[in-house]
């Protein structure tokens, strides 16, 4: 599956509507962030169970705020409406296929129980 370009109009239907979402917070500029789309891009392909979203940061001030994005390109994963991961920097392709295992991995009862507990305290 090709790779969506995430706008703060088109955000959150796509997190909400999808089980395993990964987004890229990039911008032209960046040259990591040129190094870390091919690799992005890639593993779209490999994996068309699970959306891969894009945000420049230029286009999507507004977004990357929210989000508190200080440094490109970053890594964040969503897992049922639930962010497992954010982090700056590119991956390379290993550690991308090895996140991807970890995400699809995690017992989200487990991460939901945790969060009420954490909740309730």
């Amino acid at each position: 599956m090709p790779t969506l370009d995430l706008t703060k109009e088109t955000f959150d239907d796509v997190v909400t509507g999808s089980e395993i979402v990964l987004i890229d917070f990039w911008a032209a500029w960046c040259g990591p962030c040129r190094v870390f789309g091919p690799v992005f891009e890639k593993a779209a392909e490999r994996h068309p169970d699970i959306v891969f979203g894009k945000v420049d940061t230029e286009a999507q001030p507004e977004l990357a705020a929210a989000f508190g994005i200080s440094s490109i390109p970053t890594l964040m994963a969503v897992r049922d409406r639930t962010v497992l991961y954010a982090q700056p920097g590119a991956l390379p392709p290993q550690a991308l296929e090895e996140l991807i295992g970890k995400l699809r991995a995690v017992d989200m009862d487990a991460v939901r129980r945790e969060a009420a507990a954490t909740a309730r305290n």
